[in-house]
């Protein structure tokens, strides 16, 4: 008979755990920050995408928070179990799992950390939840996994369980989160303590460059489909996947394109799955399989072993493949189930993203690792996309996982370029070109603008940071939405002459990054510009360092013009 925890024994206190796995420096930075963070909030998300190391980060914390016990939700068997192996592997404890048939009693008394499943939490104790065996001010962190999901109802009921204890902090975690996840999240947690975006990994040398393919299929038509929680409808999706068509259409590019190297198809439907596992074999035989959320789990693990070794090449999957499954070795994905979820669509293609293991963590710097990926057996990742008529749907891209902070404007031209083009295209610099190209006209127009009206007195408060910088204003993350700016913030925008009331938080971070890294671009106070009016010159023409040369030898002078 299992005896239950009982919720009122006392817990002894334990000493921080050490770290057992060296941490990469923006996984450390990732640590700090979520501290730093906890020092003034309760809660706070922290942003890391795909094959980045998310599990080894939260694990990081457990000892460092203040709090007998940690606790770690997620919401499927193998995230659980991941999250077991890397916490052990990082802190050297074993984590008591609380999930289905599995009770954390036993563990309770040598390891100061529960892994639970969100499901389990509910589930139970005539309708209470077997959450209410434990005691919440038990815990000091509970730790959200997989975070973007933390909006739902399950979960918030959860966490509300948990924070009642006052003094409990909660960490999300999450890869890169749908563009309307992000304003639900903002209600959920007080903070953004870290934010690595996908392209930073992959400029840091991190994660593998990513190549997109564009296969126009011919019939292929979504403008139909219906809309359902967000996403296209999956029985509307499998009825347009399976026809005999559309899958020819996308099988046999799949096959051409993927040239011999491993594969993972993500699927409409099981359908689907059977149907293109089945033309990939007529193909070559034994060359694929495909497995779903039924395959038994002995086969089911037998087959990702087999794959992980190499003994088929297209490994065609429904549902099953998107979290918690770790292949470093593939090195083509095919889209062949498109989604308007930008979160799925991150999942899917961060399923390639990882460089060959020890390539990364074998160099000092940015360069040398992205020298070293180049040069691997696995340079890059293709993603096929396939591309027919979208109608009002706007699906997901790599343009739209890998362009988190720009605009719209710039993802779909970034995404329009790369589909005119019949080969794989670099997105990281397919998002650069567009850039700049929708940076050139927007200037243009703006030198337009300039030659029909007046030109008004110069004043550094009316003065638009984007413009004099020369940048483009990021796009607004739906978590900073309504944050009011610090007083150093504000102090720092006013001193260089900007209206802090006239930014976001998003739009005031990013101008201060320029006044930082880019002083030369700085205009001049409006001091300098009454000194440099006084004397005859134009202070629009003069940043702050240029005034201040000016300024310095009229002085010198005599405060006589040289």
């Amino acid at each position: 008979m299992t005896t239950l925890f009982d919720p009122l024994a006392p817990v002894t206190p334990r000493s921080p755990l050490k770290a057992k796995v060296e941490l990469r420096p923006y996984q450390q930075q990732s640590v700090s920050s979520i501290l730093e963070a906890f020092d003034s909030s309760a809660s706070t998300l922290l942003v890391l995408p795909t094959g980045t190391g998310k599990t080894i980060c939260f694990a990081s914390l457990i000892g460092k928070v203040p709090g007998q016990r940690t606790l770690v939700l997620a919401h499927r068997e193998e995230l659980i179990w991941q999250a077991v192996q890397k916490i052990k592997a990082v802190t050297g404890q074993e984590p008591a799992v609380e999930m289905a048939n599995k009770w954390s009693d036993e563990y309770l008394e040598k390891s100061p950390i529960v892994v639970s499943s969100i499901q389990t939490q509910v589930a139970g104790k005539n309708g209470k939840g077997r959450m209410t065996r434990f005691k919440p001010w038990d815990f000091g962190l509970v730790i959200v996994d997989e975070a973007h999901h933390a909006p739902a109802k399950t979960y918030r009921r959860v966490i509300d369980w948990y924070k009642r204890n006052p003094d409990i902090k909660i960490l999300g975690v999450t890869a890169t989160p749908d563009r309307h996840d992000e304003a639900a999240l903002g209600q959920i947690f007080d903070t953004v303590a870290f934010d690595y975006e996908i392209n930073d990994a992959i400029r840091d040398g991190w994660l593998v460059n990513i190549l997109q393919t564009s296969v126009f299929v011919d019939g292929l038509d979504f403008s139909h489909a219906r809309t359902t929680a967000g996403d296209l409808n999956g029985a509307d999706l499998a009825k347009i996947m399976e026809e005999e068509e559309t899958l020819h259409g996308i099988a046999t590019p799949t096959i051409e394109l993927a040239k011999g190297r491993k594969t993972l198809v993500f699927a409409a439907s099981v359908h689907h799955a059977e149907r293109l596992c089945e033309i990939f074999n007529r193909h070559e035989r034994g060359c694929a399989r495909f497995v779903c959320g039924k395959t038994a789990k002995d086969e089911r693990r037998q087959v990702v072993e087999d794959y992980a070794a190499g003994r088929f090449q297209f490994l065609t999957n429904v549902g099953v493949a998107t979290e918690g499954f770790d292949d470093p070795s593939i090195a083509v994905v095919s889209i062949a189930r498109p989604t308007k979820s930008r979160a799925l669509y991150a999942q899917m293609v961060g399923r390639g993203t990882r460089p060959l293991p020890g390539i990364a963590d074998s160099y000092e710097t940015a360069e040398d690792r992205r020298e070293g990926i180049r040069e691997s057996d696995k340079p890059s990742l293709e993603v096929i996309d396939f591309v027919g008529n979208a109608g009002r749907h706007k699906l997901m891209t790599t343009a739209d996982i890998l362009g988190g902070n720009y605009d719209d404007d710039i993802v779909e031209r970034a995404t329009r370029n790369a589909q005119e083009k019949n080969a794989p295209v670099d997105m990281l610099e397919e998002l650069d070109k567009a850039k700049e190209q929708i940076h050139a006209e927007r200037k243009a127009e703006r030198e337009r603008r300039r030659h029909v009206i007046a030109q008004a007195e110069y004043r550094t408060q009316v003065i638009n940071p984007f413009e004099l910088l020369d940048i483009e204003p990021e796009r607004e993350r739906g978590w900073h939405r309504g944050r009011q700016l610090t007083e150093k913030m504000t102090a720092m925008l006013q001193r260089n002459g900007f209206d802090p009331t006239k930014l976001n938080y998003t739009h005031a971070k990013q101008v201060i990054g320029e006044i930082i890294n880019h002083p030369e671009k700085m205009p001049c106070t409006a001091g300098q510009a009454k000194v440099l009016r006084r004397f005859g010159y134009k202070p629009e023409n003069h940043n702050k360092q240029q005034a201040s040369e000016v300024i310095d030898a009229l002085a010198n002078n005599g405060w006589r013009r040289p």
